[in-house]
């Protein structure tokens, strides 16, 4: 969206779809340095109590917020982001891996500063709670 010019209360952003592989964990291990092995290890995970390897939560958190950034077209318009950790995305060991679907409305316009809540959802479960980002679109 490059005019914002109808940008108001109750706007729905573009759906996104993302999918997360274990081969993504690998990649974000590495670019992070959290090797945990809750990220990779199906022992390290059951022996915690996971059903399986889950994905990290600030990579969630991070794709979650492409349906923000995708919408405003620009990074740098995001004035603040915040989330809550409500489950973890558990990633199963195969090609297809597990989707989370965001959706973003907007929640307030004030002086050219637009808040998008944000909802971050695997299957049925909600991942990502209280999350909402402010940016610019003045």
């Amino acid at each position: 969206m490059s005019d914002f010019t109808d940008c108001t209360v109750g706007t729905e952003l573009p759906p996104l779809e993302l999918s997360f592989t274990r081969a993504d964990l690998v990649r974000y291990a590495g670019a992070s340095g959290d090797f945990n092995p809750i990220h990779w290890s199906d022992r390290a995970a059951a022996e915690l109590g996971l059903d399986s390897v889950i994905a990290h939560g600030l990579l969630t958190m991070g794709r979650a917020l492409r349906v923000v950034t995708d919408w405003v077209g620009d990074p740098a318009r995001v004035r603040s982001y915040f989330v809550r950790f409500t489950k973890p995305v558990a990633v199963p060991d195969t090609d297809e891996g597990v989707v989370v679907r965001v959706t973003g409305t907007v929640t307030a316009v004030d002086d050219g500063v637009a808040t998008v809540a944000i909802e971050a959802v695997c299957g049925e479960t909600k991942v990502l709670g209280a999350a909402k980002a402010e940016v610019s679109v003045a």
